[in-house]
């Protein structure tokens, strides 16, 4: 099939750019003919800054996609063949709000992890729930790429309570290879890799370059383990007798004292987590906004989260040609790891195919991996059903299972103040 169109629902996110440039490299092998940016009103001057600057940059490259704009949702995703699904529901600004509470409460602020993350996916699973209706009456043939976070969370929302075929990305996959790829001077295709966990909690645990085990290789633990973490210290004995590579979020749980000291002595001098990527978009957006800016901003392809693009175009041109590769995404578990429940999103080697998508069964987890990956899926699936069911029973008992939350009290505290701030988005419901 042909002039494939695509709809990307939070069209106005500063990350859109970086997609439309994939689409405008990968042109002759993907044929989109149509790429529709959808946003809320409150969204819709960036999604006009977002949009010309994606017209502009079709222009620069003598590029046939049509770029159009709408705060018409259903216009977007009817007949459409991809969905592509980035918002954050209440903004940078209901983020800052969660970190704000969380420091208060002495717990860690991360945005897709712990209580943050929690009711960032509170916010998010109702209004993902609702498009996911207009998909299945307007586009129900279409492949729906989830990229909104927590990814793992939102997928298998999305998955159990939804006819949609989705599929979740997030960088961490291409952000291993990039990094094993630069260390060890190959091309990408040259490496090899199985992965086990979820969108924020993944494990390399077996690794292969050019057909060589390098697993062991103490040089990659020093490298890898540290992105985006200041002064965070890692045993090094720990690392190397691990068995595995862990991604960027390892920290947060195996040195969590040293994440949340450095968090609350910044919160002491009123700053939060949220305000560099506050500044970067704003800075990113003055950018986008000029008249001749007709290329990616310098540097742009470093931030967090940039290496989505890449995985997206993978993902689709895989799923077109049905060319059956096999793509590290969040799926169903459906059996490929032993110990966790069939219906849970997790993020695993795939076969990926026009019609489906099939995880690859994975013999052994180590059982350090195999406990906290089972301790954090039982949070997020209760956090799904949080979600969905909206009972502030199962909320608590979510938020007190997080190993960022020191006890049931702190949990049901720190959820009554969330509850309150964030009653626009979110209204639990006593059982």
């Amino acid at each position: 099939m042909n002039n494939l169109k695509v709809a990307i629902i939070g069209g106005g996110s500063s990350y859109t750019p970086q997609l439309i440039n994939e689409f405008i490299q990968q042109h002759e092998a993907l044929p989109v003919k149509k790429i529709y940016l959808v946003d809320i009103l409150a969204g819709r001057e960036r999604l006009s800054v977002t949009a010309s600057f994606a017209k502009r940059m079709a222009e620069q490259a003598d590029c046939d996609i049509e770029i159009i704009e709408t705060l018409d949702r259903r216009e977007a995703i009817k007949d459409a063949n991809y969905i592509i699904t980035q918002i954050r529901v209440g903004g940078l600004k209901m983020r800052r709000v969660d970190e704000a509470l969380c420091l208060k409460h002495g717990m860690i602020a991360e945005e897709t992890s712990g209580p943050v993350g929690f009711m960032k996916a509170l916010r998010t699973i109702p209004i993902l729930l609702d498009i996911c209706e207009d998909i299945e009456e307007l586009a129900p043939d279409a492949w729906l790429i989830n990229l909104t976070n927590p990814c793992s969370i939102v997928t298998e929302a999305i998955d159990n309570y939804t006819n949609v075929k989705v599929v979740g990305i997030n960088e961490g996959p291409t952000v291993f290879r990039n990094r094993f790829s630069k260390t060890y001077g190959v091309a990408k295709k040259d490496i090899s890799m199985q992965l086990i966990g979820t969108s924020q909690l993944l494990w390399v645990t077996e690794l292969y370059v050019q057909g060589k085990a390098k697993l062991t290789d103490a040089m990659l633990y020093k490298k890898l383990h540290m992105r985006n973490q200041k002064d965070i210290s890692m045993d090094p004995y720990f690392l190397q007798t691990f068995g595995a590579i862990g991604g960027e979020y390892q920290p947060y749980y195996y040195q969590a004292d040293q994440i949340l000291e450095q968090q609350l002595e910044a919160y002491k001098q009123g700053a939060l987590p949220s305000d560099f990527e506050q500044e970067e978009e704003k800075q990113l957006f003055s950018i986008y906004k000029h008249a001749k800016t007709i290329e990616l901003p310098k540097g742009i392809e470093k931030r967090r989260g940039a290496g989505c693009s890449e995985a997206v175009i993978q993902v689709m041109k895989t799923i077109h040609y049905d060319l059956k590769q096999v793509l590290a995404v969040n799926i169903t578990n459906n059996g490929a790891v032993e110990g966790l429940p069939d219906n849970v999103c997790i993020q695993v080697n795939s076969v990926v195919e026009r019609h489906r998508i099939t995880p690859v069964q994975i013999s052994e987890v180590l059982p350090h991996i195999r406990g906290l990956l089972q301790y954090i899926k039982a949070y997020e699936s209760l956090t799904v059903e949080a979600g969905t069911s909206r009972n502030i029973g199962v909320a608590i008992q979510a938020m007190a299972l997080h190993p960022f939350v020191p006890s049931a009290e702190t949990a049901h505290a720190l959820l009554q103040d969330m509850f309150i701030e964030n009653e626009a988005y979110f209204q639990p419901v006593i059982y």
